[in-house]
């Protein structure tokens, strides 16, 4: 098996790859869906070096020896070991891709992607498939998202822009929800927050089933035609636009939501 020990600037171009697995610390991480040939550039790296596998079944791992993709949330070893790297791989590769403060660009990917960090920014851009994100306090932006996103986090944000998700299921504490969404007729959207504000928007005519609630929380809509109400623990605002099919559910403890409408 081909391995490699980076401990500077370097490029690498490898043979066909199935699966990619990257595990950085801090800096800035660039994975890329390409037609042309797998590669790796490292444009700066501190100690220790990186180390690169790329086994005889195709999978590319691009790793510390220490930072395990499960050991990635509860990392607590001292140093920044700041490193800058772009990987280009093909677009229905699987991607794993985690980090600890460094931001990441993950773009282009089409299979299934699974992104962690404690409080590195990731941006998913133009991912479709399977997607899974999950974070302490890092944020995550997803642009032009079509398919199904996964997102669980502490304290972290999601930021969802042009998206047309089948699945989208979002879990904070703390985090704020931010989603610019167009409902397919079977898309499903689930979002819940302790005490971060969740705020939807949606197009000037949708069809889907509604429900925004919370317990101390403000409820708003800007749609006409769903009905509010109360009892003890649980206010909600309910209904059906257009001919229904799609749903959004968005359910908080003591933060607002907020679902606005998008002009014609």
């Amino acid at each position: 098996m081909p391995t490699w020990s980076i401990d500077k600037p370097e490029q690498l171009t490898f043979g066909a790859v199935s699966a990619l697995n990257v595990r950085i610390v801090a800096g800035r991480l660039a994975v890329l869906a390409s037609d042309g040939p797998p590669s790796l550039e490292v444009s700066s790296i501190d100690t220790p070096p990186l180390l690169v596998e790329h086994d005889e079944d195709g999978r590319l791992t691009v790793a510390y020896k220490d930072l395990t993709w499960d050991g990635i949330l509860g990392w607590l070893r001292p140093g920044r070991r700041d490193t800058t790297l772009t990987l280009t791989v093909p677009k229905d590769c699987p991607v794993q891709a985690g980090v600890i403060s460094a931001s990441a660009v993950v773009a282009g990917f089409e299979n299934r992607t699974n992104v962690k960090s404690v409080s590195g920014e990731i941006v998913l851009d133009g991912v479709s498939g399977e997607i899974e994100a999950e974070t302490v306090s890092g944020a995550v932006e997803s642009r032009g998202l079509a398919g199904d996103l996964s997102f669980t986090s502490v304290a972290g944000e999601l930021t969802v822009a042009a998206g047309v998700p089948r699945r989208l299921r979002a879990n904070t504490v703390s985090g704020r929800i931010t989603a610019d969404l167009e409902l397919p007729p079977t898309g499903h959207v689930t979002l819940h927050s302790v005490s971060g504000a969740i705020v939807v928007r949606l197009p000037h005519v949708v069809d889907g089933d509604v429900t925004l609630r919370s317990t101390s929380g403000r409820l708003h809509s800007s749609f006409p035609g769903l009905g509010a109400s109360s009892r003890p623990g649980i206010k909600s605002v309910s209904g059906r636009l257009g001919g229904g099919m799609a749903s959004l559910s968005a359910t908080t403890v003591s933060a607002d939501v907020t679902l606005l409408r998008r002009d014609q």
